[in-house]
């Protein structure tokens, strides 16, 4: 899997020959780590260059998460290459975090233009450093796709929590943004076995989407959505409205069970941007809240 060390801005860099096995990585997940006192999150990377899209899996991926167009990725897809490679990260034997536990608090993308759906990218992730939060620790994974001529087209800042003391961490959350105007506002009946449908697709199959015995495990009622797939949703109902170049922003609140009903509802707060919020049906409990902003340079539909 592994053909080469290299450096990239003082971090190192593994490059990858082929995408890393999840099911081996999910394995490794469950061993117990070794304990280090006061140890850091390493920061380093890994690539996997020439990746292009499998065309049977980004149709069942746009089924799935509700995305039309077919000239063009869905912001959200690059993830799904993203993923297995920060799981070979964070599942290292010196990553003094453990895998499973991990909260994912919030995702944003950047795309600078529309990626045509045969292009073939080079995919860089990493970690960083951590830093103090009022329920403990939290660090990013930064994933980065690039076209053959070195153009960044796609970025992603996912950040995840480790529950444990909570350090200085910075001021109170600004309180969430009531959604007035909405001018979409609908209703989505999600299957039991959307947890498992979105895993086959995406190679997530975290226990807790799979089943409500093995989310119990964890200490869920049910099985919960993936985080992942409800942006994905959310951005595919509002696909026809969005430039070329934007970054869309999310805040992962409270899980989404399954089955389950949801509340979409978004509304435009600029020519081109929008807020967005996904709750349940009576808009009292939120799920996941979100924000797209266009870039300065988009084309704008």
């Amino acid at each position: 899997m592994i053909a080469a060390d290299s450096k990239d801005n003082a971090i190192d860099v593994i490059e990858l020959s082929k995408t890393p096995s999840i099911a081996s990585l999910y394995a490794r997940a469950v061993l117990p780590k070794p304990r280090h006192a006061g140890a850091s999150v390493p920061e380093r990377a890994v690539r996997l260059r020439d990746v292009a899209p499998d065309p049977q899996r980004l149709h069942r991926y746009r089924e799935l998460c509700g995305f039309a167009a077919e000239d063009r990725l869905p912001a959200t897809y690059p993830h799904l290459v993203a993923f297995p490679l920060s799981m070979a990260l964070m599942t290292a034997r010196d990553f003094p975090l453990p895998l499973l536990g991990l909260v994912h608090l919030a995702n944003r993308i950047e795309q600078s233009r529309p990626v045509a759906p045969d292009t073939r990218l080079d995919h860089l992730v990493r970690t960083t450093a951590p830093r103090p939060h009022a329920k403990g620790r939290v660090f990013d994974v930064v994933a980065e796709a690039t076209t053959a001529d070195g153009e960044q087209v796609w970025r992603s800042v996912s950040t995840y929590l480790h529950r444990g003391p909570g350090g200085d961490a910075p001021g109170p959350r600004p309180a969430d943004e009531e959604l007035t105007g909405a001018e979409l506002d609908t209703s989505w009946t999600l299957p039991g076995g959307l947890g498992r449908a979105y895993g086959a697709v995406s190679g997530d199959r975290n226990p807790i989407h799979l089943h409500p015995l093995t989310a119990r495990l964890f200490g869920f009622r049910r099985a919960i959505a993936h985080g992942m797939w409800t942006k994905a949703r959310c951005l595919a109902a509002v696909e026809a409205r969005l430039p070329d170049a934007f970054t869309v922003g999310v805040d992962f609140r409270t899980p989404v069970l399954l089955p389950g009903t949801v509340r979409f509802r978004a509304a435009r707060v600029a020519d081109h941007d929008w807020s967005f919020q996904l709750t349940d049906p009576s808009a009292e409990r939120r799920h996941l809240l979100g924000r797209i902003t266009a870039s300065s340079t988009a084309h704008h539909p």
